[in-house]
């Protein structure tokens, strides 16, 4: 289980966490939320150890979160905008991640679901966004992680991939893992997500199961949801944002 308690952070004049607290429950999928700016790429920067948060703390399993990132090798993500060196074929890809980690297990059921050993000998630059979009997946997959983080992560993807990225986030979930997912297409969201984080302006204004939100909104699904929430902090702010 991943838990932020009263996280911080600002850049410059501007706060764009502003005390969240949150947790992240083994065994289910969690959907992150929010508009344009309201923190969500911070939040996962700092579950990541990619951005230090100015205070608070990030706990992995009651433990605070180690100084040096050891913690990070039981996390799996992949990013709404994958990057990888583009003279590297795809299988020198795959073959340096596991250099890096030469002990760890590996899961190759993504590489073989998404049938990129047929383009194992490819350059990763000469390929679509949806190819690349393949790899990440398949790469955040690859040591088994107790926590995956997927941002965005059908973005590119046709509806055959798709489906098959899914079923493997069911799968991990019924493997007791913890998964979080953000996403602007609601529709995917409601399929997968028991429960929902949304943020505004740095700011979790809901966290709980997505049947919680439905009930204390007064809808039947996840999109209408969330328009009522943004209505909501609109007359709680009197109309202007």
């Amino acid at each position: 289980m991943i838990t932020l308690d009263s996280m911080r952070k600002a850049f410059g004049t501007r706060t764009v966490l502003d005390g969240v607290s949150l947790s992240l429950e083994p065994g289910r999928i969690a959907a992150l939320v929010g508009p344009n700016g309201s923190g969500k790429t911070t939040l996962i920067k700092c579950i990541l150890g990619l951005a230090r948060a100015d205070a608070g703390r990030l706990l992995l399993d009651g433990t605070p979160a180690d100084a040096d990132g050891a913690y990070r090798a039981r996390i799996g993500y992949a990013p709404q905008a994958p990057h990888f060196p583009a003279n590297l074929a795809v299988g020198e890809v795959f073959a340096m991640l596991q250099a890096l980690r030469p002990t760890a297990s590996v899961d190759e059921t993504l590489l073989d679901e998404f049938s990129l050993r047929a383009e194992w000998a490819t350059p990763v630059g000469t390929l679509s966004g949806g190819w690349r979009q393949k790899v990440s997946l398949a790469a955040a997959w690859l040591f088994r992680p107790d926590v995956l983080i997927l941002d965005e992560p059908t973005a590119g993807l046709d509806p055959i991939a798709a489906g098959l990225l899914k079923h493997a986030i069911r799968a991990a979930r019924a493997e007791g893992r913890t998964v979080l997912i953000t996403s602007h297409i609601l529709s995917e969201l409601e399929e997968l997500a028991d429960d929902v984080a949304f943020l505004t302006d740095g700011r979790l204004r809901f966290a709980g199961s997505v049947q919680a939100l439905l009930a204390e909104t007064g809808t039947r699904r996840l999109e209408p949801a969330i328009a009522a929430l943004l209505r909501g902090l609109k007359v709680a702010n009197g109309g202007a944002r």
